[in-house]
């Protein structure tokens, strides 16, 4: 077990029980965070044993008045927050999951002010229930950080095979492909990679929207860029395409132009596209592209934020989710903002990805506590609170 120190403390005492990937559960009372071990995924058995233990032992240490989980209804650390909840006779608080990122990170910064937050990962479940990953959040500081507004996302990606399509990014790029209007390229594109009858029957789907899924996952458009440009047909590993994307941006840093315009706003079909177009044997004309994307998603997000920080009345830009594990596009986008005016916050000792959420899920749940009671509320009740 390990601690942080936080420089404010929370206005309640939360315990956190994290979510389904990269489980990691953590006790918040007043500026002190003990962290659990990391369990791993939530998919097996061990780890949701360990999940288990973790919380006994926190719990151990001293008392809540809370426990906190992810909006998901079906993950094993919700169960376990229920369950736990339900003994203790306390409220267990569900947070939406790229609140929680963002919440991470004003409590380790100590941040007073409200932010605009930008979380970018894979995917998250959203308040209206569909799946989230490319998200501009404000959210309020300090102790009313459990006040937040979903403000804007990127353009929603059809996943044809729904999960599959996250291990195979051909899927994606074919998505793109048909949202273009260009559907007609998929088989004779992807043929030769994945053959015919899975070729036909993904473009079949497309057409028909069968098990077509939309996400606004950061990480599926990597992906989807990363299919387009021949760099991944099928992940081996978790963010397998889009390391590979980033290795090959990463090559063509300083030989491509500062500043890449991006009219489409936050839809990056446009964006991908124009990958499609590049010789598959010209490595340095797929680096070239591979940088082409980062810069255009960067830049479109530092144009987004900064417009919704000017209407929110936010001077700060806060980072959460695993994509920010990626230097291109961190580093492109914190520069952006800057010389856009605003301050940039992105987790420290704390993980960007989801081994650090049980902090942020932590601090909504002693923000919503220090709120005031609410008589429609009763123990074991999950809420959360969204601005409108």
């Amino acid at each position: 077990m390990s601690h942080l120190a936080l420089p404010r403390p929370a206005p309640a005492r939360a315990l956190g029980c994290g979510a389904f990937l990269k489980n990691r559960a953590g006790r918040l009372d007043g500026a002190r965070f003990a962290w659990s071990a990391e369990h791993g995924d939530l998919g097996q058995a061990d780890a949701c044993t360990a999940l288990e233990a973790s919380a006994e032992a926190l719990l151990a240490a001293g008392g809540v008045d809370a426990l906190a989980h992810d909006l998901h209804p079906d993950f094993h650390s919700t169960r376990v927050a229920a369950a736990l909840a339900a003994r203790l006779g306390v409220p267990a608080i569900a947070v939406q999951h790229h609140h929680a990122h963002i919440a991470a990170v004003i409590a380790e910064c100590g941040l007073d002010e409200p932010v605009i937050g930008i979380a970018l990962d894979g995917v998250g479940l959203g308040s209206d229930g569909l799946a989230w990953g490319g998200e501009l959040l404000w959210v309020d500081g300090g102790a009313r950080a459990h006040r937040w507004q979903r403000v804007a996302h990127l353009s929603p990606l059809a996943l044809p095979g729904g999960d599959v399509a996250a291990r195979e990014p051909w899927r994606l790029a074919a998505a793109v492909l048909h949202e273009l209007g260009r559907g007609d390229e998929i088989e004779v594109r992807f043929e030769p990679a994945v053959g015919a009858p899975a070729a036909r029957l993904v473009h079949t789907m497309l057409q028909r929207g069968l098990n077509c899924p939309a996400s606004t996952g950061a990480g599926r458009w990597f992906d989807a860029a990363a299919g387009a440009l021949g760099l991944s047909v099928r992940q081996a590993a978790e963010a397998e395409a889009a390391i590979a994307l980033e290795q090959f941006a990463t090559r063509a840093l300083g030989r491509a132009p500062d500043r890449v315009p991006f009219t489409r706003g936050l839809d990056l079909h446009g964006v991908v596209a124009d990958l499609f177009d590049v010789p598959p044997h010209d490595t340095e004309a797929r680096e070239r592209a591979a940088l082409h994307f980062h810069l255009a998603l960067a830049d479109g997000l530092a144009d987004a934020a900064a417009a919704a920080a000017r209407q929110h009345g936010a001077g700060i830009a806060v980072f959460g989710g695993g994509c920010f594990m990626n230097r291109v596009l961190r580093e492109r986008l914190a520069a952006r903002l800057q010389a856009l005016g605003l301050a940039v916050h992105a987790p420290g000792s704390v993980p960007c990805g989801d081994a650090g959420l049980a902090l942020g899920q932590a601090w909504v749940a002693a923000c919503t506590l220090a709120d005031g009671p609410d008589p429609a509320r009763t123990a074991n009740q999950a809420v959360a609170l969204e601005v409108n």
